[in-house]
């Protein structure tokens, strides 16, 4: 049985900003939790050594939940590989090891589905782990991914941690990104139905205020004149929103996993004060166990939106992996079971948005 954190234990959140750090931080709150450490990226560079272990040495935390990182969808993955492998491995590296330096009794690092093969059986078990070939297009983000993951166990096993690794299922949220260029699926396509239906309805002030809020990238955003409807209305037809369709990449064949990160603060919590490292093993998914394909996705997002053009295909866009599904059997097996379902995530999600 894990440690019980206590109520006044000092207890850091890296990346509390980010989806699933701002959803472990309100999970904390909720629970009662008061003694809560957070630090901008201008406040503190995680990917500094020097500066990461001056943090760690003058605020001696408890119990460190490792959220921070430089995360993107397909299009940014291809762009920028050596930031994505540059920035996580040196944020993994110096909070793990400033953690063992300075006595975290436990930390609980966040990795992500993409570690495993891009052609692991399906549903992906835990063992799948380095048993062929990446994903090319995320290569450089998963590597960095998986060198934490070992990181974790080879100082469990040297040095007497107790540091637990988690892979998460795709998240989405309170606090997503929205950005078009680099935001994960879930959000980008609920973004391309909405402001396809805010332009189906001629709705160019609400439009104006989107794209004010939310970048859409590819620099496009340069490009755009607020006062003219015909400008903006090109704007939204570069991101496959129109006023009768909406365009999605790919040709919707392939299946997603898709869990509420409310979902993942829960597990997460729910493993720190329950389960450690021997009983959790290198590493557990926390994952619902079940996925949809896209054309059923992207349907389910239409209806919740209430969007009523149809949907076409890009087929010369890339599908991406097939499918990544992971396997549930060892979380479930430790006690824990996801409680939001996707329709219901993805309507409260969409509430939110409007917001």
């Amino acid at each position: 049985m894990g440690q019980i954190m206590e109520k006044e234990a000092k207890i850091y959140i890296a990346g509390h900003r980010g989806l699933v750090g701002s959803a472990i931080l309100r999970h904390l709150q909720k629970e009662g939790y008061t003694n809560i450490l957070t630090k901008t990226s201008k406040e503190l560079d995680l990917t500094n050594q020097a500066a990461t272990l001056a943090f760690f040495e003058t605020e001696k935390p408890d119990y460190v939940f490792l959220a921070a990182a430089k995360v993107g969808g397909i299009m940014a993955n291809q762009t920028y590989p050596a930031d994505f492998i540059y920035i996580n491995t040196m944020i993994d590296t110096n909070i793990i090891h400033s953690s063992y330096l300075t006595g975290v009794k436990k930390l609980l690092n966040l990795g992500s589905s993409c570690i495993y093969p891009r052609l692991a059986p399906q549903p992906m078990k835990e063992e799948s782990l380095l048993s062929s070939d990446l994903e090319k297009t995320n290569e450089a983000y998963a590597i960095s991914k998986i060198a934490a993951i070992k990181m974790c166990r080879y100082y469990n096993e040297q040095y007497g941690t107790n540091f637990i690794s988690v892979m998460p299922t795709n998240q989405y949220g309170i606090g997503d990104n929205f950005n078009m260029e680099t935001a994960h699926l879930l959000p980008m396509v609920l973004r391309r139905f909405h402001l396809a239906k805010l332009l189906e309805k001629n709705n160019f002030d609400a439009i104006k205020k989107d794209l004010q809020k939310y970048k859409l990238g590819w620099k496009i955003d340069e490009q755009i004149d607020f006062n003219d409807y015909s400008s903006l209305e090109w704007a939204l037809n570069q991101i496959g929103a129109y006023r009768d369709k909406v365009v999605m990449w790919g040709d919707g064949s392939v299946y997603r996993e898709l869990m509420c990160s409310e979902d993942l603060a829960d597990a997460c919590l729910f493993l720190m004060n329950n389960k450690d490292y021997k009983e959790i093993g290198e590493h557990v998914n926390i994952t619902n166990g079940d996925d949809i394909q896209l054309k059923a996705l992207f349907e389910l997002v239409k209806k919740i939106v209430r969007f009523d053009g149809k949907i076409e295909y890009d087929t010369s866009k890339p599908n991406g992996t097939p499918r990544k599904m992971m396997d549930a059997a060892r979380i479930k097996s430790l006690g824990w079971q996801p409680k939001i379902s996707l329709e219901q995530g993805i309507a409260n999600f969409y509430s939110w948005y409007c917001q």
